[in-house]
């Protein structure tokens, strides 16, 4: 009897040990593959050209720079830190650009330019920029969006060569891109050489809308690209290079420092707002569509704190959903300032990857036609009079996508030369 128990024991311990075993075994392949995705995913996460600096601090060494950048000029990099005595670490840490490289013995950062919102980022849309000193570093900050848009040659002298660093939404209308084009041209009538650290595009993935007629040309759209021409900035560098579309077609000395483990279907989250209203990825993605209402009397949500996800007006028919657009942060003259708004809630719509019309559309026609919809700017942020015309004949959003797929299969033939990823 004793003997049986005893081996009852025996057995039943072997029992538990072997799944002891088992479970500690599949504990440890689920770690390990768990590290796998881990490692996997690390090795997969898109690194910002800022960031990929061993392809472009050596050649700044020595050199008197000037930097073309804003809030969003940020780069993320291993620092070696003390963890215990005797033992070192690394962990990410975050600086502006301009502190980074300014941080440098030997490179010797004059001047910064500022585009359109500032180098903080914290002017309204269009509002003139002034010159001014960076507290922290004491440089210059020369606006970009004040008396001129371009850097004089003055302002170029004794610049040996000028880093530009400002991330994109991919939308023609937002004006970095103008700002990309008359620094590189400033540069090139001044024989310096151009570097651009390459940013994701949000809206990369998509080519679409009406492509800009050149007689309607203006700060707010220089060149003959779509609304939408999903390309990063330093993609669209190139293009303006190598299309000639610089003054008297002359090209700069550009080099763009590429980004790592980027695709144009990459999904990439702004950490910071690339300009007072663009709050979130929703606003970024639907801004293409709703940029649109800039040139109208439609308020598209500025003065409220879902910017460019909404629309309506005080005037539109009475709605369950309303809002009071008031002045806040890059909003002080919203459209309909104090006024209650109706209009339609878009803070949750499926992700676009086209232009939507309807939008617009349907705005246009909930207007009285005592109201002038169409405001003097509209021209040039659709890059042409025939989106108005269209609109005001009563065409669907169908029939006026239809008109533009001959420009945009051109402009596709020629975006291919320039790309840089998939």
């Amino acid at each position: 009897m004793i003997l049986f128990i005893l081996r009852k024991s025996t057995y039943l311990f072997l029992f538990l040990l072997m799944n002891f075993q088992l479970i500690s075994c599949a504990k440890r392949v689920q770690n390990s593959e768990l590290a796998i995705k881990t490692e996997s995913k690390q090795q997969l996460e898109i690194k910002t050209g800022a960031e990929n600096t061993g392809l472009y601090l050596d050649l700044l060494k020595g050199k008197n720079v000037a930097i073309v950048a804003n809030q969003t000029s940020v780069l993320s990099v291993l620092q070696r830190t003390e963890v215990a005595p005797d033992i070192m670490g690394s962990k990410k840490v975050t600086h502006h650009l301009v502190d980074y490289l300014f941080s440098y013995n030997n490179i010797n950062v004059k001047k910064v330019f500022a585009p359109e919102h500032g180098f903080r980022g914290k002017a309204d849309a269009a509002e003139h920029i002034k010159d001014g000193i960076d507290n922290k570093t004491g440089l210059p900050i020369l606006s970009l969006h004040g008396k001129s848009k371009k850097p004089s040659q003055q302002q170029l002298s004794g610049i040996d060569i000028v880093v530009f660093d400002i991330q994109d939404v991919g939308a023609r209308f937002y004006t970095y891109i103008s700002t990309l084009h008359y620094v590189m041209e400033a540069c090139a009538e001044a024989g310096i050489p151009v570097i651009v650290l390459d940013r994701p595009n949000p809206n990369g993935q998509y080519v679409d809308g009406p492509v800009l007629e050149m007689e309607h040309s203006s700060f707010v759209g220089k060149h003959p690209v779509p609304v939408v021409y999903g390309m990063t900035i330093g993609e669209y560098g190139q293009m303006i290079n190598g299309e000639k579309w610089l003054k008297n077609g002359i090209q700069c000395d550009l080099k763009v420092i590429p980004l790592k483990n980027y695709t144009h279907n990459s999904e990439y989250s702004l950490a910071i707002r690339p300009s007072p209203n663009l709050p979130n990825d929703k606003s970024i993605n639907l801004y293409p569509s709703l940029g649109f209402f800039e040139g109208t009397i439609i308020n598209a949500g500025r003065g409220t704190e879902f910017q460019f996800q909404r629309y309506g007006a005080s005037f539109f028919p009475k709605s369950d959903f309303n809002y009071t657009p008031k002045a806040n942060f890059g909003a002080k003259y919203p459209k309909e300032k104090g006024k209650l708004c109706y209009g339609v809630d878009l803070s949750n719509a499926k992700k676009l990857s086209s232009i939507n019309l309807e939008w617009l559309i349907d705005a246009y026609q909930k207007t009285p036609k005592t109201e002038k919809f169409f405001g003097n700017t509209f021209t040039i942020h659709a890059g042409n009079t025939k989106l108005q015309q269209q609109i005001e004949e009563g065409l669907s959003a169908k029939e006026i996508q239809e008109t533009w797929k001959k420009d945009l299969e051109g402009f596709k033939l020629i975006r291919e030369q320039y790309l840089i990823y998939d």
